[in-house]
């Protein structure tokens, strides 16, 4: 892989996402946006990438990510996620969400919509309001999902007042991310270690379906699910392991891979490329993972700057039963005859890389450290 960029923020980025491209445009991605938290003020910033490769003084590479506009977040930005190309929705810990606008003409964000009280402690109007953050959110035009620490899920649409759907008491735990499986069904994952499907179609407040894993009560952080087939999500939580899931069978992750020595903020499949994964953790690291099947005898071998470490991985349930062909790479029940291998993306470890975002051949995160990496040729 190429150089990987480098520009100091002077603030702690929390989140870092690709603007979408418009449908069936052949253009690289070079617009993203930043949430920022841990600051005296935080902010939601959009950036270009802009022309890369000016030599700085010492000789090294340097970032010319341009900022192209910010407006102030109250409170922490908890997850951030476009829900078009001109607007972008962000969670809060001080449980609202809001809608902002991008007008390119003048570079300025607005905010377009807000939730003021999505998510609380005790109901808002009560002398004793205390409200809950936001934890996670996700989008399918035209609807929104939120997830908080109060375990309740809302379901809003653009350009409505009110929430469409709440589920109230829809955890007794943490909810600390969420998303869709098919356009009714959601999934989400708590702070003790499980996965729960919601079906929107259902009136009661109850999950379709709970995955866990036996005997571990893990908090989950985070959850991706497969692109192309909807039935396997990928979770990461604060022991750091990588699970993949089937939810078709079983309540337990097909396999577990030890990955990041601290907690795993978020995991991504590639959108287009879904045998590469990317994760990134509290320990500083950032790692591409790669199942893909075409490459002959590749070794499970951790690579960074020439020195290896293998890995341990382990699968759990039987998959014989089901058609070889459609079998997603990540579900492969013998990892040492489908090695998976694993690349360090940052040259040297820092403070938390909280965030990661990939789209077509670039890649950007963002760091406790006040830094955004960009590459544009993950795959070269």
């Amino acid at each position: 892989m190429e150089e990987i960029y480098a520009k100091f923020v002077s603030q702690k980025i929390s989140k870092t996402r690709w603007r979408p491209l418009p449908p069936g445009s052949l253009q690289t991605a070079e617009t993203f946006a930043t949430g920022s938290w841990d600051n005296e003020e935080n902010y939601i910033s959009l950036w270009s990438i802009g022309d890369f490769g000016n030599l700085d003084s010492d000789g090294g590479f340097e970032g010319d990510h341009q900022l192209l506009c910010s407006i102030r977040h109250h409170g922490d930005v908890m997850d951030l996620q476009f829900f078009d190309q001109e607007r972008i929705v962000a969670a809060s810990s001080t449980g609202c969400v809001t809608v902002f606008l991008h007008h390119p003409n003048n570079q300025t964000l607005s905010i377009n919509q807000q939730w003021t009280t999505a998510h609380y402690h005790t109901g808002p109007g009560s002398p004793s309001y205390s409200s809950a953050a936001c934890t996670g959110v996700v989008c399918n035009n035209p609807e929104i999902v939120t997830v908080g620490e109060d375990g309740r899920i809302n379901l809003f649409r653009a350009d409505h007042k009110e929430a469409v759907r709440t589920i109230d008491n829809a955890d007794s735990s943490t909810l600390h991310a969420v998303t869709f499986l098919r356009t009714p069904e959601i999934l989400t994952v708590n702070s003790i270690g499980q996965l729960k499907i919601w079906d929107f179609r259902q009136q009661g407040n109850e999950p379709s379906q709970i995955l866990s894993l036996t005997g571990d009560r893990v908090p989950l952080h985070c959850v991706d699910r497969h692109p192309n087939q909807q039935h396997v999500v990928a979770t990461g939580g604060q022991d750091g392991m990588l699970s993949i899931w089937d939810v078709r069978q079983g309540t337990m992750p097909v396999s577990l891979l030890k990955a990041h020595e601290a907690e795993m903020w978020e995991v991504h499949f590639h959108p287009s490329n879904p045998d590469h994964l990317f994760t990134c953790s509290e320990d500083g690291s950032l790692w591409h993972w790669d199942a893909s099947t075409d490459v002959p005898e590749k070794s499970s071998l951790f690579h960074q700057g020439g020195r290896s470490s293998t890995f341990l991985s382990h699968s759990i349930s039987n998959q014989a039963n089901v058609h070889q062909s459609v079998i997603s790479s990540w579900l492969s029940t013998d990892p040492a005859k489908d090695r998976i291998e694993i690349t360090s993306l940052l040259p040297s470890r820092s403070l938390s890389v909280n965030s990661l975002d990939v789209l077509g051949p670039c890649l950007v995160c963002g760091t406790d450290a006040e830094a955004i990496y960009v590459t544009r040729h993950l795959f070269s």
